[in-house]
C-alpha cells in the first residue's frame, strides 16, 4: 500500500487463518525501503492498494503484530477487494 505524495511509505500485511485470527504486518518502511516493498510485491504479482491514511495507521504497528481490532473492518474491505480482483484475474486466465 504505497503513498505517492511526499515521502513514499509502504506496509505489507498477510493473513493466514492457520497462524492467527487477524492479518499481521510483515513489512513496513519509507523511502527506499518502501520502494523495495512495492517492487517485491509487484514482482510477486501481489495486488497493491493505495491508501495513504491506512498506511499511516498500519505503519505504527510493530512488525509481526496482528492489526488491532479497530482496523479489522477497513483491512477486511481491502482484502475483500483484493480477493475479488484476484478471482477476476484467474477467471480471465482460464478462458
Amino acid at each position: 500500500m504505497p503513498e505517492r505524495q511526499g515521502l513514499e511509505k509502504a506496509v505489507a500485511i498477510i493473513y493466514d487463518a492457520d497462524k492467527g485470527s487477524a492479518p499481521r504486518v510483515v513489512a513496513s518502511g519509507k523511502g527506499e525501503i518502501a520502494r523495495k516493498i512495492i517492487d517485491t510485491a509487484r514482482e510477486a504479482g501481489v495486488f497493491i492498494q493505495e491508501d495513504p491514511d491506512l498506511v499511516e495507521l498500519l505503519a505504527k504497528i510493530p512488525l509481526g503484530q496482528e492489526i488491532p481490532a479497530e482496523l479489522y473492518r477497513t483491512v477486511a474491505e481491502v482484502l475483500a477487494f483484493v480477493y475479488k480482483v484476484n478471482e477476476q484475474f484467474k477467471n480471465k486466465l482460464n478462458k
